[in-house]
């Protein structure tokens, strides 16, 4: 078990340089560049491939990307920004932890709402519980998370005024954001659920349980559920990534300072470290995530500890 994890630990590093790779290959085709959008388009040509060259954006690609993994490695530093000359990591740090309080947020209150509605719905297959639920989720899951936001806006901060519109100062500033990146995602949470519910419910092994006289309760919450929960809990660290990613949408409807908003205003600019170093931070969440899910398995699934001790044999 400590050897997959420190594998997958491992797996973080070949991860980070794609990510540099990636960004800095990507940056070099789009047109444009830093000065010029630092110094506005009726700068002189001479002053924007000196700025260029002052801040190393004209080097040979390959020499770009071995100065960024270098200095990412040995001096621990992510360079500077373009737009604001001010070190990359204390301007990223403070907004990347606005984003990830918000990620976790929608993603608890996803699970919240979509596990519990998901197993009712499974075990009152066929009744009003379950064909109302189901038609809600289909609907909830198609709406997109701006659409949500501003309907919350309108009724939630503009007609009864019980909520901030904007900004991150307070909890009652988390609610609307939150809400409206997590109601997709339990719509996705409710129909995992349920039809991993159904699946492991026809199970022998429930069915053993309930000819030895086992109550509903204990089938359902101690024999069926364990199993079922495997790849609603895959859904859930997926979902969870994807909404580090993707809460910029948010971010940019609420005014939210986040990790999100900042990559994307910096764009514009082709402000290379604070868009590597932002990626970054995303790609080694998602990551970690991604390992906390297996080792979750490990811990609900006894064949999975099983296969681990035997590797490590």
């Amino acid at each position: 078990m400590y050897r997959y994890v420190i594998k997958r630990v491992l797996f973080i590093i070949p991860t980070i340089l794609g990510v540099v790779f990636i960004i800095l290959l990507t940056m070099s085709f789009t047109p444009g560049d830093p000065a010029r959008a630092l110094l506005g388009v009726a700068a002189p040509q001479a002053d924007v491939d000196a700025l260029n060259h002052q801040l190393g954006y004209d080097l040979p690609f390959t020499r770009k990307y071995v100065n960024y993994v270098e200095n990412m490695i040995v001096h621990q530093d992510f360079g500077t920004s373009y737009f604001t000359k001010q070190p990359v990591f204390d301007e990223i740090w403070p907004r990347y932890q606005i984003t990830i309080k918000l990620a976790f947020l929608g993603v608890f209150l996803a699970a919240v709402l979509g596990i519990p509605l998901g197993i009712y719905a499974a075990v009152r297959q066929y009744t009003l519980w379950d064909t109302i639920p189901s038609i809600l989720a289909f609907m909830i899951a198609a709406i997109p998370a701006f659409v949500l936001g501003m309907v919350f806006l309108f009724y939630f901060s503009l007609k009864l005024n019980w909520l901030p519109s904007y900004g991150i100062d307070t909890l009652k500033h988390y609610i609307m954001p939150a809400l409206a990146i997590s109601i997709p995602p339990a719509a996705m949470n409710m129909r995992f659920m349920k039809s991993s519910m159904l699946e492991s419910i026809r199970q022998d092994y429930v069915r053993t349980a309930r000819a030895k006289g086992a109550s509903e309760r204990k089938v359902i919450w101690k024999h069926a559920l364990m199993n079922a929960l495997l790849p609603v809990i895959t859904q859930i660290g997926l979902s969870l990534g994807t909404l580090i990613a993707g809460a910029v949408v948010a971010e940019k409807l609420f005014s939210i300072p986040g990790i999100g908003s900042l990559i994307v205003d910096r764009i514009s600019y082709k402000d290379e470290p604070v868009i590597i170093a932002g990626t970054i931070l995303i790609a080694i969440c998602f990551t970690v995530v991604m390992l906390i899910v297996d080792l979750i398995y490990a811990w609900i699934d006894p064949r999975i500890r099983a296969k681990y001790a035997r590797t490590k044999g």
